[in-house]
């Protein structure tokens, strides 16, 4: 069952809870007290800051203090959270707030109900502040236990109940609205991408994706095989050609009240790459359930504009396929005719993201749209240059320079990238248009950048971000990200969309 958060003007000893939570920055000599930490200090008689000094707390990030109350105060537990260390003015961004909200809320298992104090962090709280404990408390009790057969009844869970305290709670409420939505959506994306591909292959994403959509009034569309064929979709068949599972081709459409823009949405649906018969070696290749991560993201995006009745027509094109190797396989070598009648020479099939993403891009263009925002797991050459938590942004300036702004705002760390016109020439072909990959390795996300460019349509304002490393966390949880789907890069979308509207 999903969290609920709501938000209460209630002073703190008047709340029950099982645990409170409250922030602490990181200073030279110790922990920096903040609005929140102080007041249950006052709450447990002066002990709160000697008893974390003993404990040796730093208020360093993702660092979670546990203390009990004694029974001083209506709390038994409290959870004190690292803000790290505050930037020359003395005080934290939203997002060291919504990744201490999400290390509490993974501290906290076994403890059903809490009480934030975080949104005093900083002073008065305002909507940025307010998104920030409350995504970071949902998305920190996310988990996905669908696969678990050992679970029982009495087992311990994150928390289920949210109870954020803040001046003027009736106000507060239309941010929360927001966050209860965002959460939902970045959920959606995580147990799509963390499903195994056995259970999550092109018809069932596809199906799962249609019904996200229909249940807030959605239009959905599939194509199946043959309408793809139909309709000149030659990177999608390519792509899936090698699988029993056959490719499909989504399209989710939403039209608010009073729709000023009409924005396109993109993302790759690889529901598992094996790299085709350019096949990828065995280490860690089960990573590769999570190359629908982009699909995922814009089929929730859309989803949640919906919910939000924001005043936009969004639709979103998501091009779905399993790249396996076999005797039906695309091979190097093969020259691919896409939507738009472009024909492409194949020089490696596991560059096969470009390859569905072509069609759909020609797809999405022919509703010309204000604007077409583009996500993918497209290139590993993404993580070589930004890490596993920068996503890589590409397109037109302005669009591409938004994406990143909106980046900031939402906390989903993100670069401008260029798309420097020599990288263009190792896609030179001297069968075809040009190729799908360039041997040379350098520069390889920016090159995939420019095979994307040749099938946007000259003056249509596009964005392509590259979320190979960000979609998916290998390595350890940390704030309010999980081991596996990461939900990267709702937000920014979602914040993007919403400086669109407001243009």
């Amino acid at each position: 069952m999903p969290s609920t958060i709501t938000a209460t003007d209630q002073p703190i000893e008047k709340l029950t809870a099982d645990a409170v939570v409250v922030a602490v920055g990181k200073g030279p000599d110790g922990p920096l007290p903040t609005p929140g930490a102080e007041a249950v200090d006052r709450l447990l008689g002066g002990r709160l800051f000697t008893a974390l000094a003993d404990l040796g707390a730093r208020g360093g990030e993702d660092e979670v203090t546990r203390l009990p109350s004694f029974g001083n105060g209506p709390y038994p537990v409290v959870a004190v959270a690292g803000l790290g260390a505050p930037d020359a003015a003395g005080s934290y961004g939203a997002e060291a707030v919504r990744r201490a909200a999400g290390a509490a809320s993974r501290a906290l298992t076994g403890r059903r109900s809490v009480v934030s104090l975080l949104a005093a962090v900083g002073g008065t709280p305002d909507v940025e502040r307010l998104h920030a404990v409350g995504e970071g408390s949902l998305l920190g009790a996310y988990e996905f236990t669908a696969y678990k057969s050992d679970l029982r009844p009495n087992r311990p869970v994150p928390p289920q109940e949210f109870t954020v305290v803040v001046p003027g709670a009736a106000e507060a409420e239309t941010a929360l609205r927001r966050v209860r939505a965002v959460a939902e959506a970045v959920s959606l994306v995580r147990d799509l991408v963390n499903t195994p591909p056995n259970d999550l292959y092109p018809a069932e994403l596809a199906a799962r994706g249609a019904a996200a959509g229909e249940k807030l009034g959605l239009s959905a569309e599939i194509l199946d095989e043959d309408a793809l064929a139909a309709g000149g979709y030659g990177g999608i068949l390519a792509v899936g050609s090698g699988s029993t599972r056959k490719p499909r081709l989504l399209r989710l459409t939403y039209t608010g009240k009073g729709a000023r823009k009409k924005i396109a949405l993109v993302g790759k649906g690889i529901t598992f790459d094996t790299g085709g018969i350019s096949i990828k070696p065995a280490a860690k290749m089960e990573d590769m359930k999570s190359d629908m991560a982009g699909a995922a993201a814009v089929i929730a995006t859309v989803c949640c504009v919906a919910q939000l009745g924001l005043p936009v027509e969004v639709t979103a094109t998501v091009p779905i396929a399993e790249n396996m190797p076999s005797g039906a396989a695309y091979r190097p070598a093969d020259v691919i005719t896409f939507r738009n009648g472009k024909k492409v020479e194949i020089t490696n099939t596991d560059a096969e993201g470009r390859v569905v993403l072509a069609d759909a891009i020609a797809r999405a263009a022919e509703d010309q749209p204000d604007a077409l925002l583009e996500t993918s797991t497209l290139t590993g050459a993404q993580t070589v240059a930004l890490g596993a938590r920068t996503s890589g942004v590409m397109g037109s300036d302005d669009l591409r320079d938004a994406v990143v702004a909106a980046s900031k705002r939402s906390g989903e760390s993100m670069w401008p990238m260029p798309l420097p016109p020599e990288l263009r020439r190792g896609l030179d072909s001297v069968v075809a248009d040009f190729g799908n990959a360039n041997a040379d390795r350098l520069g390889g996300m920016l090159v995939g950048g420019h095979f994307l460019q040749e099938f946007v349509p000259d003056g249509l304002p596009w964005a392509h971000i590259d979320i190979a490393g960000p979609g998916y966390n290998t390595k350890g949880a940390w704030g309010y990200t999980p081991k596996g789907g990461t939900g990267v890069p709702v937000r920014t979308l979602l914040a993007t969309i919403e400086a669109l509207i407001a243009e």
